[in-house]
């Protein structure tokens, strides 16, 4: 038995736990799995369990810019505009040369209804990177925004040629063309959507609209009316149409389209089936 006067001078024994700290490859290498998983997350739609993922990613290699922009597009997607703003701005930090992220800025400035500082950005990424369509056909959305309809119509010409299937850009041109009487070539751009893209409810409708125009009632824009009504119920709303960046005259000629009585039945059940999400974001 220990006296306890030397009980008391006993040195105590207490356990040092030891701690692997991983080592700067193993935490990117971790990282970059991380960030890999939380692409293919987003590719198939899940961008709130993305985001969440690619938070991880930019914990575990801060610097890594790649990282960031993964997060902002996750964030963009789950609608975390604010938070995506940030990251973005981390990224641009790390990589101010990187068009990739000007053109997302631009985007998000679009989102934000800012189309002067989404055309600055836009212009910025384009000179670093002259080859991107969608940050053209953007650019265009951003000179509609501004009333500038040449320069918006050049924006998406140069959209379309740097990319042969995007209806979207084609589509775009009519809207133009069509708010400057040219209603000839915008019809002429429509139908070459609908070759591409056969079931599209914006140039469907938007087509049917200028033929009724042409020759009120005629059975061709009725039937148009009647498919993309039923493809996109949204489109029966005016501030609908609006969003999508349709100007006066389309609205108006979609207006007098849909005053059609025959097409009473399909208005109807499209305004009771309107105001949901959005089926197809044709801008």
């Amino acid at each position: 038995m220990v006296p306890l006067a030397m009980a008391a001078m006993a040195p105590a024994r207490a356990m040092v736990p030891y701690v692997m700290i991983p080592s700067p490859q193993t935490l990117e290498g971790a990282g970059l799995g991380i960030a890999q998983a939380a692409a293919r997350l987003l590719r198939m739609g899940q961008a709130e369990d993305a985001a969440k993922l690619a938070a991880l990613t930019v914990q575990l290699i801060p610097a890594d810019p790649r990282g960031w922009v993964l997060l902002a597009e996750a964030q963009l997607r789950s609608g975390q505009e604010k938070d995506a703003a940030k990251s973005l701005a981390r990224a641009k930090q790390l990589d101010p040369d990187n068009a990739g992220i000007l053109f997302a800025q631009g985007s998000l400035a679009l989102r934000d209804s800012k189309p002067k500082e989404a055309a600055t950005l836009i212009q910025q990424g384009l000179r670093l990177d002259g080859k991107n369509a969608g940050a053209y056909f953007d650019l265009g959305n951003a000179y509609i925004l501004m009333g500038n309809a040449g320069s918006a119509l050049g924006a998406f010409e140069k959209a379309a040629s740097l990319r042969n299937d995007f209806w979207e850009a084609i589509n775009n041109q009519a809207l133009v063309l069509f708010e400057q009487r040219k209603d000839s070539e915008a019809i002429k751009r429509w139908r070459r959507v609908l070759t591409i893209r056969a079931n599209a409810s914006e140039p469907m409708l938007a087509l049917a609209a200028a033929l009724n125009g042409e020759k009120p009632g005629n059975p061709e824009s009725l039937q148009l009316a009647h498919q993309a009504l039923a493809g996109e119920p949204n489109y029966v709303l005016e501030s609908f149409q609006k969003e999508q960046l349709w100007g006066e005259r389309l609205r108006a000629a979609t207006k007098k389209l849909l005053a059609q009585p025959s097409l009473k039945a399909d208005v109807e059940r499209a305004q009771a089936n309107a105001g949901g999400s959005s089926a197809q974001n044709e801008e």
